[in-house]
């Protein structure tokens, strides 16, 4: 049992990513193994953003453990539930981050949605109703950053804005532990301006995505 302040987490947007990268096969196994075109030069501890025809996997941020030429095992992501993931639709590409921008002078961070929703139902011999769990709600961080033009992740975050291009998202927590997700990334390049109180940008990140989990 633990509890955890946020105080010094960091906030990164991929800058760059590298060449896309086929994915002709990928198994079903407690930790996926994708098989990647020749040449693909994805190494351990790279991380990838993948596409594919599997929807719990399709936009999912992950990092690559052991490499064996053209096969790659994806970190901790369990594909072994054939209904979840079919025999031999999950295939794709991937994309490495190349280089990461950290999100600085985060003056504010909150996250809305991911709330389980609910199908509410009764039979006609009953007095009470019933719930099934359904769809979770979106899921958006938002962050207020002191307006600053002239920072390196203005242009990344402009581009982002503009071009509306899945990105993946990084979330450093003070105990080394990492969040990676797939996000839309918008900035409002109008800052606030009330009086008495530091100037700042809206940024959010639109998750696209299941999150993924490494304890380092």
């Amino acid at each position: 049992m633990a509890v955890q302040l946020p105080n010094g987490a960091t906030i990164s947007v991929a800058a760059t990513m590298g060449a896309l990268k086929a994915m002709s096969a990928i198994t079903n196994a407690a930790e996926a193994v994708a098989t990647l075109e020749a040449s693909h030069g994805v190494v351990e501890n790279d991380i990838l953003l993948v596409t594919s025809g599997w929807s719990k996997l399709n936009n999912r941020v992950v990092r690559a453990d052991s490499v064996a030429t053209n096969d790659v095992t994806l970190e901790d992501i369990d594909t072994s539930n054939t209904t979840r993931y079919p025999a031999g639709s999950g295939t794709g590409s991937v994309k490495e981050v190349a280089t990461w921008q950290q999100i600085i002078q985060v003056l504010e961070a909150s996250s809305s949605g991911g709330e389980q929703q609910f199908a509410t139902y009764s039979f006609l011999e009953d007095d009470e109703e019933r719930n099934i769990p359904t769809k979770k709600s979106p899921v958006v961080f938002t962050l207020s950053v002191a307006d600053d033009q002239s920072l390196a992740q203005y242009v990344v975050l402009s581009a982002a804005d503009e071009d509306r291009v899945v990105r993946a998202c990084r979330v450093v927590l003070p105990s080394g532990a990492i969040i990676y997700f797939a996000a839309f990334v918008t900035m409002s390049k109008i800052p606030t301006l009330t009086k008495d109180e530091v100037m700042a940008l809206q940024v959010t990140l639109s998750v696209q995505s299941q999150i993924t989990r490494y304890a380092s």
